[in-house]
């Protein structure tokens, strides 16, 4: 089944059911399907060039295309958890041949050091002095692969990366190249030799996405194509970039220029509040999950082409911008009740402000 994440939460199930997660594609809206006098921004049409390039080569799956757009939008992290080829790593590609962005891969492995992801300083005897050699983190988009299959100390060299925009080195801090992203991939928990993402580190990515096996249609058009026209006619390198780093920097700070109200903003951060005080959790979300929220909400408005923020916005990110920041009681995680379910359940009992 295809799946998506910003669909508006379900209602609550009655006593002795649980509710369901429905994460059923919007797709962006063209200029045709905007609301009536609403103008296209140059900044929404250079979205919707990126996103027109991904499917070009990126069949299916629009639910991760779209949380992935409003990270990207939205200054954010993505973790993206799934079984292995499901085009993670091609639809990372294809987003930064959009804007002729750098693009590095880190393959997460449990004898991968620190230094190998951020550099080191490494002494030149010719010159008698140390030069510092930039690790793969800079770069525009980096695409932490099977994040959880290092130990907590090689994914804790990504936390200063991911919040500060910089990796400092012996004492000296290095700013990365912008814009910059992290995508992390994480098999799911089941399977052997992976370790849990410390919990500092998840609370730095905006959103996590459960991405799911492609529809039977869009499968099909994948093999077809791949067989019948080769694989070179899906890959990312014959895409067209509509923009340059410099464009997608304006891009980003044009979410600013997005409206919200503060009953929108209150409404948000009572869902994030509700995580901590819900009998259900052992821990709930931080305070930085509620900028998070709102910061996605925005990301979502925009990408459906509007300049506001309505609180179906805030609810239907709310899923993955939650879901990797509480942890249930035992209690409620020995009778079965997944952590979807029990965001799902939160969100539900907090009453959004009306439109």
């Amino acid at each position: 089944m295809n799946t998506d994440d910003h669909q508006p939460l379900p209602p609550p199930m009655p006593a002795g059911g649980m509710p369901s997660v429905s994460e059923e594609a919007a797709p962006l809206q063209s200029e045709s399907q905007l609301e009536p006098g609403q103008e296209v921004s140059a900044e929404l049409t250079t979205l919707q060039q990126i996103r027109r390039q991904i499917e070009r080569v990126f069949i299916g799956q629009q639910h991760l295309v779209d949380n992935v757009l409003v990270a990207f939008l939205s200054s954010g992290h993505i973790l993206i958890e799934g079984q292995p080829g499901l085009g993670k790593t091609h639809l990372v590609v294809a987003l930064a041949q959009t804007f002729q962005g750098l693009f590095k891969r880190i393959q997460f492995t449990p004898d991968l050091m620190p230094s190998d992801v951020t550099g080191h300083n490494l002494f030149d005897m010719s010159k008698q002095t140390f030069e510092f050699k930039q690790g793969p983190v800079f770069t525009n988009l980096l695409l932490a692969d099977e994040i959880n299959r290092a130990p907590a100390k090689t994914q804790s060299a990504l936390l200063e990366v991911m919040q500060e925009r910089q990796a400092t080195i012996d004492g000296t801090a290095y700013p990365l190249p912008q814009p910059f992203m992290v995508l992390a991939t994480q098999n799911p928990v089941e399977q052997d030799g992976t370790y849990p993402l410390p919990e500092a580190q998840l609370d730095r990515f905006m959103m996590k996405v459960v991405v799911e096996e492609p529809a039977l249609e869009d499968e099909i058009l994948i093999a077809t194509r791949a067989t019948q026209s080769g694989m070179d006619s899906l890959h990312p390198s014959q895409l067209e970039a509509v923009c340059g780093p410099e464009d997608v920097v304006r891009l980003r700070d044009s979410i600013h220029q997005i409206t919200i109200s503060p009953a929108v903003i209150r409404y948000a951060v009572e869902l994030v509040q509700a995580t901590r005080a819900s009998e259900m959790t052992s821990y709930g979300a931080s305070p930085r999950a509620s900028i998070s929220l709102v910061e996605a909400a925005k990301g979502f408005a925009m990408l459906r082409g509007r300049d506001y923020v309505i609180p179906d916005d805030v609810k239907g990110c709310a899923l993955q911008v939650l879901r990797h920041r509480l942890r249930l009681t035992p209690e409620v995680a020995i009778s079965g009740q997944t952590i979807d379910e029990t965001v799902v359940a939160i969100v539900n009992s907090v009453e959004a402000p009306r439109q």
